[in-house]
């Protein structure tokens, strides 16, 4: 974690040359998303420099920390955002709890701490994210949207003013930006972008306030909750931004579709929570696949329209579905751990949040391993997905 602070200063690898866009996608999943934190650190490691970065809910906490400093300064930035938010709120002095490397403990025991951690973090809150909300709102005589949660998130924005440098994140030359949140009133999906909006904390904060725990944001008149309630990635507003472009993505997923059977009502929960969030990304990727190939196709078709049928109105009703561009998809999605319950997304003990970040980089450097994977697509294959778990799987 951050131990290689020479790896921040790489070079920018020169694959990127061959593409247009270089994006890092995001998705929600609270105390996981220190697994995309880790994975930052192995693209910086290997110089590959995302020119466009979208997240909902924690990865969009992680974005403005990583679009908020400048690329020699973002892994160690990561680093203090989640060693600060990794402190309990009542004792943030109080070390955690820690065993010697590569002590093998009993599950039942890494069951327990586990879950007091979780616990404490419900009855605590975070250092620097959130509080409890005091008095709790079924004690409030006048309640408002901004009080109506059980935590008050006051702490993060304060935290997010202190990490990341909000005139870098809006100035357009530096990073591209996207954040989802919903909007309580209407209900509609919404994203904010610094391309057409000056991002302020409240934008990435609106974009994790997940209900009942948190508060809706207020942003210009309108408040908004967690993007995730709606889709927790957001690879969609990725593939479908006009004009279109070659773009190298690395999609960073927290929660897998693809699980074992529960067998208790712990494990119910925490398969629904799978289920509800993981957004069927692989069902979304082969949808944008087909649709890729097909408006390739009809790209390819649109070339041998001779010069003097141009003007037919077909032909230029066809140019707005037509898509010359290559994608090449850099899959990973965070695999549970053996002693991981229910409460994973909100147990944010500094021993889990370094193993959550290791295993980011683990992936991440693994995949990299590979660097065909990086290599352009040709035509005949527009849309080329690669996913090293897959890949772990076949060899294993």
């Amino acid at each position: 974690m951050a131990a290689n602070k020479s790896s921040a200063h790489a070079a920018q690898h020169p694959v990127q040359s061959a593409y247009k866009i270089t994006a890092l996608v995001l998705q929600g999943g609270g105390a996981l998303g220190a697994y995309q934190a880790g994975v930052y650190e192995a693209l910086a490691e290997a110089g590959l420099h995302p020119n466009w970065i979208a997240g909902i809910s924690i990865g969009a906490l992680n974005a403005a920390i990583i679009a908020g400093n400048a690329p020699e300064h973002r892994v160690e930035r990561l680093t203090e955002f989640w060693e600060t938010i990794c402190k309990s709120a009542m004792w943030p002095g109080r070390p955690g709890f820690a065993w010697p490397d590569g002590m093998a403990l009993p599950q039942i025991f890494r069951d327990g701490m586990n879950t007091l951690a979780a616990w404490r973090a419900m009855t605590e809150g975070q250092w620097g994210f959130f509080q409890p909300r005091m008095p709790p709102p079924i004690l409030q005589w006048h309640g408002t949207p901004d009080t109506a949660s059980w935590y008050d998130t006051a702490p993060l924005r304060e935290t997010l003013m202190r990490l990341a440098d909000f005139d870098r994140i809006n100035h357009p030359s530096c990073v591209r930006v996207s954040v989802g949140a919903v909007n309580v009133r209407t209900g509609n999906f919404a994203y904010f972008d610094n391309r057409s909006d000056t991002l302020r904390p409240e934008h990435f904060m609106a974009s994790g306030a997940l209900p009942p725990g948190f508060p809706a944001v207020e942003i210009d008149g309108e408040y908004y909750w967690d993007g995730g309630m709606v889709s927790n990635t957001p690879l969609y507003k990725v593939l479908s931004e006009r004009p279109h472009h070659d773009s190298l993505i690395f999609q960073v997923d927290l929660w897998s579709a693809v699980g074992a059977l529960p067998r208790d009502m712990g494990t119910v929960a925490e398969r629904a929570k799978d289920i509800q969030y993981s957004s069927r990304t692989r069902l979304v990727t082969e949808y944008m696949h087909q649709t890729r190939e097909q408006q390739r196709l009809l790209h390819e078709l649109m070339a041998l329209v001779p010069e003097d049928k141009r003007d037919n109105p077909a032909f230029h009703r066809a140019e707005r579905y037509a898509n010359g561009a290559l994608t090449n998809l850099i899959h990973l999605i965070y695999r549970d751990k053996p002693y991981e319950g229910h409460y994973k997304d909100y147990e944010f003990s500094a021993e889990t949040m370094h193993e959550h970040w290791q295993s980011g980089l683990t992936d991440m450097r693994h995949t990299l391993s590979r660097p065909h994977w990086l290599d352009p697509p040709t035509p005949d294959k527009p849309f080329v997905t690669h996913d090293v778990h897959r890949v772990l799987s076949t060899e294993s």
